[in-house]
């Protein structure tokens, strides 16, 4: 009996950084229709093709595979077998479907073997439905980790370094030197600097013949006592108000997709290093709803006009329900206030924006919220001119910031904003 060796090479998905390749398909799977320019809640973007061609990119532009396992996927050009190279790439393709389902990260249709030979098999004048697949909540909460992984990073934090310092039981972190205590000072006590006082005062008092000599005991004053400089933790209850009005995804841009992984990371923040704090998502177009955290990354944009006003309004009641030491409404947005739900519940729209009525109401509302102790930060992804006027003027009225930014560095300012209000130095 003869036997025959071959060299092993192992399995492709072997040299595939799985997670990496996950991320790379990020925009796919937070989809925000900005494939479908009309609208509307089709899931045209979210088709076993548009994901098989989308792995495909990403296995040979987006530096997931190594470059000796794409030699060896494509072969020798030399050889000529297109038909081998091309039956190995669909392998390798449905094998990473494949495994999307079975850890999670995906939902896959029932049987699509069975749904490619009806395909084949439908009549002519049949018309051919396409097979979608649903994204998890495991997948949502694992493109929030990334998000958050790769933003903090961007910024200089490590994500390591954040998320696995533990902060005192108090919420107070030690970052300066102990001082004396001071009336209105909070009793966060250094005990070996104020021990230590006590027994240099207890030795010079004895010295100058003031007190007798003592042993054993230790008799702590007012004068001893120090206290230790430090940052406070604040809570903080914030509402993110997203505009979802169809002008995030014109103009060959898409807008929302950045905004809803932006979201998915500050609520990975706040899960794992604020876990205090309460996180609420507001979507606004021609009214205003809020949504669980949950499915923010399934929303997608419409044919909608933008009512400012109700999401503030909505943001409020939201807020005045909560009792933290901060309340905030961080607002992204690209659009003009174009929209107003009147008394009677019908909507007042001018798509041409800044209309003197909209704009006084809505500012009107920015009001309310700062007589509610509500600051209103905005996000603003264009740069009108009328518009940064009126971005502005809601800045001034509610004391909070107006940044003007960018799809690519919104999530840097966001979570930057978010952190650096957390802190205040206390004694």
């Amino acid at each position: 009996m003869k036997y025959r060796y071959t060299k092993f090479t192992g399995d492709l998905l072997d040299g595939l950084d799985f997670e990496d390749l996950v991320s790379k398909l990020s925009d796919l799977l937070l989809s925000s229709g900005f494939g479908n320019p009309r609208g509307g809640e089709d899931d045209t973007d979210k088709t076993m093709q548009a994901l098989h061609d989308a792995i495909l990119d990403a296995l040979f532009n987006g530096g997931v595979l190594p470059q000796d396992t794409i030699d060896q996927l494509l072969g020798d050009p030399a050889d000529g077998d297109q038909d081998e190279t091309r039956s190995k790439l669909e392998q390798l393709i449905d094998q990473i479907i494949q495994k999307m389902g079975d850890d999670g990260y995906i939902t896959m249709p029932p049987d699509l073997e069975a749904e490619r030979k009806r395909r084949g098999q439908a009549g002519e004048g049949e018309p051919e439905q396409p097979v979608t697949f649903e994204v998890t909540n495991k997948a949502l909460d694992f493109l929030g980790y990334r998000a958050l992984r790769d933003l903090l990073g961007s910024v200089g934090h490590s994500s390591e370094g954040r998320h696995d310092t533990h902060e005192q039981s108090t919420g107070v972190e030690t970052t300066g030197a102990p001082k004396p205590y001071e009336f209105g000072d909070t009793i966060n006590l250094d005990a070996s600097s104020t021990l230590l006082n006590a027994v240099r005062r207890e030795a010079r008092e004895v010295a100058a013949g003031r007190a007798p000599g003592r042993s054993g005991a230790i008799h702590v004053t007012h004068e001893d006592l120090m206290v230790v400089q430090g940052e406070y933790q604040s809570s903080c209850a914030t509402v993110l108000m997203l505009d979802c009005s169809h002008s995030m995804i014109l103009y060959g841009e898409d807008r929302f997709t950045p905004a809803k992984r932006v979201a998915l990371a500050l609520a990975q923040l706040i899960k794992v290093q604020y876990p205090g704090d309460a996180l609420k998502v507001v979507l606004f177009h021609d009214s205003a709803e809020e949504i669980p955290l949950a499915e923010l990354g399934r929303v997608r944009v419409g044919p909608h006009y933008t009512n400012t006003r109700e999401g503030l309004r909505l943001a409020r009641r939201i807020l005045d329900r909560q009792r933290k030491d901060m309340r905030q409404i961080i607002m992204i947005t690209d659009g003009k206030p174009s929209a107003l739900t009147q008394p009677d519940g019908r909507i007042y729209r001018n798509a041409f924006g800044l209309d003197p009525f909209v704009v006084s109401e809505t500012l009107a509302e920015v009001a309310a919220c700062r007589k509610s102790n509500i600051m209103i930060n905005t996000f603003m992804l264009a740069r009108d001119y009328d518009l940064i006027a009126f971005v502005r003027k809601v800045a001034e009225i509610c004391k909070g910031k107006a940044y003007f930014t960018t799809p690519y560095t919104l999530g840097q300012y966001v979570l930057m904003d978010y952190m650096d209000k957390k802190t205040k130095t206390i004694h």
